[in-house]
């Protein structure tokens, strides 16, 4: 059993405590969060001595693992640039758990990602949720799979369509392409339901948990136009979508408004380096927030490294996002998000002993970064 006692607790859920404790069992679980806890015989003790403890942060999308820190060519598996259609395809076999990137993330206090294949292609294949700590894949699973990778605008006309050789070159096309294997996926399983047993098709199969609901789309989309177009063929094919990074969100947020759909924004650091980048902002998130959509801030690592992502929700909050609503953004709305709520995202009895001792507020200090680090109810980094 571990005890972090003397802390100030922001369970994210429910009161904050100014002095308190979080106990977690030997199955790893969160046995406990109150003010004063007596520590069981043979608990590991850790006085976090005032400092502020929340749960773990987590990232709603990126390319961790898949996209390494290795330089060059080899290391980046994240895009399978040949088909534009591949949803047969699973960030589980590209992830590299050895990586430094996912120690650094611990060290920045995350301990959960979303990550998956880029936006290459119009289908890129499924994402999943892990901890990133650990050895090997297999034990670092949360969830697998938790969404179907699409993607509209620059990307996949960039990759595909340069000198019109081959579709998508125009965002028309892309949302063919899309259409065709959303089409081809409903008969493919209408088939299967009706016990006429269809050739067998790898890139069909894989799309049945999208048409049966089980997992969304998750649509990186940056322009206005992409963003809609993304959530009308959602609707027509009765399926999930996240928006993700809705770049544009700000420009159309009352339209967003009436959808209900969570949005994943960002990233928000660094230059606008293509056309659909041109309206990238920190106030965005906050815009959203407040017309009453639920908001995850995304680092999209490599493109900010995952270890920055509570300095993201802390620019988001220098710019106009409620405070408590950044720290939402980076905890439980991801979580809820990508259907990991029951796992991670807050300090809660029965959820996952996930849990960061910090040595500044992250969203309020420049340098704040982990002092304790505890996944599963193991401390995975530490500076004492």
């Amino acid at each position: 059993m571990l005890l972090i006692k003397n802390g100030h607790i922001k369970p994210i859920v429910g009161a904050e405590l100014a002095n308190g404790c979080v106990l977690i069992d030997d199955n790893g679980k969160i046995a406990a969060v109150a003010e004063t806890i007596e520590a069981p015989a043979g608990a590991t003790v850790i006085d976090a001595g005032g400092r502020l403890v929340t749960p773990g942060c987590v990232e709603a999308h990126c390319h961790i693992g898949l996209d390494n820190e290795a330089v060059g060519w080899e290391g980046h598996d994240y895009n399978e640039a040949v088909d534009p259609i591949t949803p047969q395809l699973r960030a589980i076999d590209s992830i590299y758990p050895q990586d430094e990137a996912l120690a650094n993330a611990l060290q920045g206090g995350v301990t959960t990602a979303c990550t998956g294949p880029g936006s290459a292609n119009v289908i890129g294949g499924t994402f999943v949720a892990i901890k990133l700590a650990g050895v090997r894949v297999d034990d670092m699973i949360v969830k697998d799979p938790i969404a179907m990778k699409c993607a509209f605008g620059e990307n996949p006309k960039r990759v595909y369509g340069q000198g019109g050789k081959k579709s998508p070159s125009t965002r028309m096309a892309t949302a063919w392409l899309l259409r065709e294997t959303l089409q081809k996926a409903k008969n493919y399983y209408e088939a299967k339901k009706a016990g006429k047993e269809p050739t067998y098709d790898m890139k069909m199969e894989a799309m049945i948990p999208v048409i049966e609901g089980k997992i969304p789309l998750k649509a990186h989309a940056h322009r206005a136009d992409d963003i809609l177009t993304s959530i009308r063929i959602a609707k027509e094919f009765g399926v999930g979508i996240t928006l993700d990074h809705c770049t544009d969100g700000a420009t159309i947020v009352d339209e967003l408004a009436k959808e209900n759909l969570p949005a994943f924004v960002g990233p928000s650091l660094g230059g606008k380096t293509k056309v659909e980048l041109s309206n990238k902002s920190f106030k965005t998130a906050g815009i959203l927030s407040k017309a009453g959509i639920k908001v995850s801030i995304i680092t999209d690592a490599p493109v900010i490294p995952l270890q920055h992502l509570p300095l993201a929700a802390g620019l988001a909050a220098a710019n106009g996002m409620d405070m408590e609503e950044a720290w939402k953004a980076i905890t439980i709305n991801p979580a809820e998000s990508t259907g990991i709520g029951d796992r991670v995202g807050s300090l809660e009895v029965g959820k996952d002993g996930d849990v960061v001792i910090w040595t500044a507020d992250p969203l309020t200090t420049i340098g704040g970064h982990a002092y304790v680090t505890v996944v599963d109810g193991k401390v995975v980094y530490s500076e004492q």
